[in-house]
C-alpha cells in the first residue's frame, strides 16, 4: 500500500511517462501500447482498483465501436480506390485550373470531414490527393494544407465529424437537431473563413494553368460496392444521430455490413481492411 503523498507522485509519474512516450514514441512502439502500459502500471501498482479501471473501459466502449466501424468503412472505400477515384475526379473536373482544383479538393475533404471523420481526411483522403497533384504536376503544398485545415474546420458539421466529439459530450450527446442548431453555423463559418484564409496565403501558389491529364478516372465494381456501402452506412450514421441513438454500435454494424456486401465482390477484403486499419490507428 502507499500512502498519500507516494502515491500521487507515482500516478504524475507513471501518467507523464505514458503520454511522453505516445508522443515520442520509442524504438517505433505505437502510441497504444505506451498508454495501455500506462493504466496497466496503475492497476499494478495498486494505485487504482480493477474495478474502477473496468468501469473507465466500459465508458469508452462507444467511442472504441465508433472508431473501429470509422477505420473500417474507410479503410473499405481506400482499399477499393474510392478516394483515388474521387481525388482522380477532381483533377479532371478542375480543367487545368490550379484554384479550380484547390476550390474543389477543399469541397471534397469537406464532405469526408463531416460524414467520415476528419482522421479519414487527414490519414485516407490526403494521399490520394498528393498522389493526383504529382501526376498532374503541381505543387502539392496548397492541396495538402487544404486536406490538413478542413480534417479540423468541418470537424464539428456532424457529431461523427470527430471521433473527440464522443469522447467530450459522452453520454450527453445531443441529438443531431440540437447539435446542428448549436454547431451548423459556426461550422460553416470556420470552414468559409478557413477557405478564404488559405486562398488568400497560397494565391501566388495557386496562380496559372496546370498540365493536363487525359487518363480517365475509373472505379471497379467492388468500388461501386464499396461506394454505396459508404453511402447506405453513413446515411445510418445520420439517422441514428436524427433519433438520438448511442453512435458506436450503429457505426460498427454499418461498417461490418458495407464490407459484407463488398465481399460477395472481392473475397479478400476482410484480409485486407484489418491489417489496413492497424496501420492507420498508428498513423494517427
Amino acid at each position: 500500500m502507499h500512502d498519500s503523498a507516494s502515491a500521487s507522485v507515482l500516478i504524475w509519474t507513471i501518467s507523464l511517462a505514458s503520454i511522453l512516450c505516445t508522443l515520442l514514441r520509442p524504438r517505433g512502439i505505437g502510441e497504444a501500447y505506451w498508454a495501455c502500459g500506462g493504466g496497466i502500471l496503475l492497476i499494478l501498482f495498486r494505485l487504482t482498483r480493477l474495478p474502477q479501471a473496468a468501469h473507465a473501459v466500459r465508458e469508452g466502449w462507444d467511442v472504441y465501436l465508433f472508431l473501429t466501424g470509422m477505420m473500417i468503412l474507410a479503410e473499405l472505400a481506400r482499399e477499393e480506390g474510392v478516394f483515388d477515384w474521387v481525388a482522380d475526379v477532381a483533377a479532371r473536373q478542375a480543367k487545368n485550373s490550379k484554384a479550380r482544383l484547390f476550390v474543389l479538393v477543399y469541397l471534397v475533404g469537406t464532405v469526408v470531414t463531416a460524414l467520415l471523420s476528419n482522421d479519414a481526411t487527414a490519414v485516407v483522403l490526403t494521399p490520394a490527393v498528393l498522389a493526383v497533384v504529382r501526376r498532374v504536376k503541381v505543387d502539392p503544398k496548397p492541396y495538402l494544407f487544404a486536406c490538413a485545415f478542413i480534417a479540423n474546420a468541418a470537424s464539428f458539421v456532424f457529431p461523427i465529424s470527430n471521433p473527440a466529439n464522443l469522447v467530450i459530450f459522452g453520454e450527453h450527446m445531443p441529438p443531431l437537431w440540437a447539435w446542428l442548431h448549436i454547431f451548423l453555423l459556426p461550422s460553416l463559418a470556420s470552414i468559409l473563413a478557413t477557405f478564404l484564409c488559405l486562398r488568400w496565403v497560397l494565391r501566388k501558389e495557386l496562380g496559372g494553368d496546370m498540365r493536363s491529364d487525359a487518363r480517365q478516372a475509373l472505379l471497379s465494381r467492388e468500388g461501386r460496392l464499396a461506394l454505396g456501402g459508404l453511402i447506405a452506412a453513413t446515411a445510418a450514421l445520420v439517422a441514428s444521430s436524427a433519433l438520438g441513438l448511442s453512435l458506436g454500435a450503429p457505426t460498427c454494424c454499418a461498417a461490418i455490413c458495407a464490407m459484407a456486401v463488398v465481399a460477395w465482390r472481392d473475397r479478400n477484403i476482410a484480409a485486407k481492411v484489418v491489417p489496413s486499419c492497424r496501420w492507420w490507428l498508428d498513423s494517427s
